[in-house]
This record gives C-alpha cells, sequence and structure tokens, in this order.
C-alpha cells in the first residue's frame, strides 16, 4: 500500500486544521504531483465547518489544567474525531468524489496544550504538546488512510513541534533572487522566512505573538459573547489606539525571547484578557479603544518581530498575510503603516491568486502525503530539533 503511494503519479489528500481561534475544522482536498523538491498543488475543493457553539465551549475549557479532567479530554478527543470525519467526507463529496478516491487524509487535529520548553522535575528534559481529534475515528468513519498528531515526532527530537507550516511554504513560495516572509495570523501568528536562493537549512520561522487570539477575546469580553471576533476590523477602525496601553502590553516578555521560539494560549489565554479588561478601565478607554490597541498590538508584534530577528540577516521585499487575520482591513492596514518604514509591501494571500482559508489545511495535506510516502516533512532549522523527522501517527482503516 505504501509503495503503492510513493510511486504513485498524483496523489488525493484531505488536509484538516482547526486552530487556537476554535472556529471550527478548515478541510482541504488537495492534488499533488510533480518533484519531491517542487511539488504541484491543486487545490480541488475547501470548506470550512464551523463547531457547534456547545462543543466550541467545551473546547475552550480544555485550555486551563483546573477545568480539562482526563475524561473530558478523551470524550473530546473521540468527538472531535467524529467533527473532523464529517469535515472531511464533506469536502470529498463537494468535489464530486467518494471516500474510495481519495489517498490520505492529514488532521493536524486540535492543540489544547502546547509545553515545548524542557521540564526537568523529573529528570529527563521533557518537552511535551496534546492535539486531540482520534485519527482512528477518522479512519474507521471515513475508510482512508488517516495521518494525525503530528507536533510530537518533532518535540520527541528536542524541537518546538512548531511552526510546521514552514515546509510547505518553503517547497511552494520560495523564490531565487527575493527574500519574502509569510506571515500566518490566526489565533496566534507566525512568520517564515524564505531568504533568496535559500535551501532548507536557511528558512527560520517562529511565533511572533497573539494573532486574533486577543482580538477575538476582547471583542466577546466587551459583547458577553454576542460577538466572537471584530468582523472586517470594524471595530478597531471606529477605535484610537492608546500608546499607553499598548506600551504596557508590548513589554511583555515573549517579544525578546531568543529563536527557536513558540507560543499559545497558555501564556496569552484568559488571564492575559482579564489583565486587559482591567487596564481598559484604569486607562478609561472605550470599548472600541481597547479593540483598535489589541489589532494594533498584533501588527506591532509583527513588525517587532521583523526589525529584532529578520532585518539584521536579510531584507525582504513583502510579507504575504494568510490566516483569518488577513481579512482584518483594520490589522492589514496597521500592518502597511509600520512595514512602509521598511519598504516592505504587504499583501494578502488572495493577491497571488491563493486562498489565505485554506492556507494551513493544504499545509497538512502536504505534510501527511510526504508522512505516507516515507518522507520527512520538517525544518529542523525551524523547529530547533536535532534533524528532520517524519511526523504524523498513521491510522488504517479497517479496509485498506
Amino acid at each position: 500500500m505504501f509503495e503503492t503511494l510513493k510511486n504513485k503519479e498524483k496523489r488525493l489528500v484531505v488536509g484538516m486544521m482547526s486552530g487556537t481561534s476554535v472556529d471550527g475544522v478548515d478541510a482541504a482536498l488537495v492534488e499533488f504531483s510533480g518533484s519531491e523538491e517542487s511539488p504541484e498543488v491543486r487545490l480541488v475543493a475547501f470548506e470550512n465547518k464551523p463547531f457547534p457553539p456547545a462543543v466550541r465551549e467545551k473546547i475552550f475549557k480544555l485550555f486551563r489544567p483546573d477545568t480539562a479532567p482526563v475524561d473530558d479530554v478523551g470524550y473530546m478527543n473521540f468527538l472531535l474525531g467524529e467533527l473532523y470525519a464529517n469535515a472531511a467526507l464533506s469536502v470529498i463529496e463537494k468535489a464530486g468524489m467518494k471516500p474510495e478516491d481519495i489517498d490520505a487524509i492529514g488532521s493536524h487535529g486540535q492543540t489544547i496544550w502546547h509545553s515545548p520548553d524542557p521540564d526537568e522535575r523529573d529528570g529527563y528534559p521533557i518537552r511535551y504538546t496534546v492535539q486531540i481529534g482520534e485519527g482512528s475515528v477518522i479512519a474507521q468513519r471515513t475508510g482512508i488512510l488517516t495521518v494525525s498528531d503530528f507536533r510530537v515526532a518533532d518535540i520527541a527530537e528536542g524541537g518546538q513541534g512548531a511552526p510546521l507550516v514552514p515546509f510547505s511554504e518553503y517547497l511552494l513560495y520560495r523564490r531565487q533572487n527575493e527574500t519574502i516572509l509569510l506571515q500566518n495570523i490566526g489565533g496566534i501568528g507566525n512568520v517564515t522566512v524564505l531568504p533568496a536562493g535559500a535551501g532548507p537549512d536557511a528558512v527560520f520561522a517562529f511565533d511572533t505573538g497573539p494573532g486574533n487570539m486577543i482580538i477575538d477575546a476582547v471583542v466577546s469580553a466587551l459583547t458577553d459573547g454576542k460577538e466572537t471576533y471584530d468582523a472586517g476590523g470594524a471595530r478597531g477602525s471606529r477605535g484610537k489606539v492608546c500608546e499607553a496601553l499598548l506600551a504596557r502590553l508590548q513589554a511583555d516578555p515573549y517579544y525578546t525571547h531568543p529563536l527557536p521560539k513558540s507560543t499559545g494560549r497558555e501564556h496569552f489565554g484568559v488571564q492575559y484578557t482579564k489583565d486587559i479588561m482591567a487596564m481598559q478601565k484604569e486607562f478609561g478607554l472605550s470599548d472600541d479603544d481597547v479593540v483598535a490597541t489589541v489589532t494594533d498590538l498584533t501588527a506591532w508584534s509583527i513588525a517587532d518581530a521583523y526589525e529584532r530577528y529578520i532585518l539584521p540577516k536579510h531584507k525582504a521585499v513583502e510579507i504575504i498575510v494568510g490566516g483569518g487575520g488577513s481579512y482584518n482591513k483594520t490589522l492589514v492596514a496597521m500592518m502597511e503603516k509600520r512595514f512602509a518604514a521598511y519598504s516592505v509591501k504587504v499583501r494578502v494571500q488572495e493577491d497571488l491568486g491563493f486562498n489565505s482559508d485554506a492556507k494551513e489545511a493544504v499545509a497538512f495535506a502536504l505534510l501527511a502525503d510526504r508522512a505516507v510516502r516515507g518522507m520527512p516533512n520538517t525544518l529542523p532549522a525551524v523547529t530547533g530539533a536535532r534533524q528532520s523527522v517524519i511526523m504524523g501517527k498513521l491510522s488504517l482503516p479497517w479496509k485498506v
């Protein structure tokens, strides 16, 4: 079976992703062909399947150890397996295909905890990460070979287990004569640096800080959950950035941590948002002013990361933005203003004819395609791992 996939000229793979914003499952059906070094990718179909509100609420409780008992984690692991399986079958149907037409599924799952720094309390340098969404459930419901739980192999090899998307970005976006930046703005922001003419060892990437996570959390807090994000950046556009609050937030030590580095809801989570809401009262800010300020925090964190970690080595010509944040016009405008100082053009995935929503799902389809063909699918220079590994656990359906 695996030898057949390795030698197959064209493969159809479903990639699935649900991120720190917990909006739902992004499912992309992708056709792969071409060489290992320069794969050709065709997006056949894409869908976003929102999580039911009650499920989304239960997932958020799992982000805090004090509200994440093991039985709830186990239950949600299998429930998400069912939801991911439904998303996979739905995008296959949308493409006018059947499950038996598909070669593999790659599912990132839902991260509920990410702790990539070594903890040596028991004598071993333990790093760990937890993604749920049981791959065996997906395989059994769809009848398709499923690859899941990607990050753990890199962490086992001493890496951060993140970011993983740069592997696909290197293969698909690199240029011979220009340095470009690929900025994803999901719940967390992360940037991939593709130096001009670079080989895989020259690529580097890291989490820039909060992406949409704080904006979403602040909007939800201000509206008592009636709104879960700033649609189009409307609230941010009406507000005025409070420089004093912005300066307070910029002092967070994460922004000056050395590379490689990654972060998540463990750092920029519930307590972080509570502190911001307390500071709203301290500075006497309107609701829209708070949204504008945390929006500019994301824009600043991306520009600061460029100046601090990238510009000393590489002068970029443009930064290409993907993820849900690319639809926040206020955020993109703030980025344009900040990056103008460096003569770096800000573009979004749609400017290149791609799909911002589908980008990460496509990436996990590519990682799965490599895994089932027995090929490494990491960039150790990005994650800090000792060597490249084949990430992903294989779940076989009952009939192969």
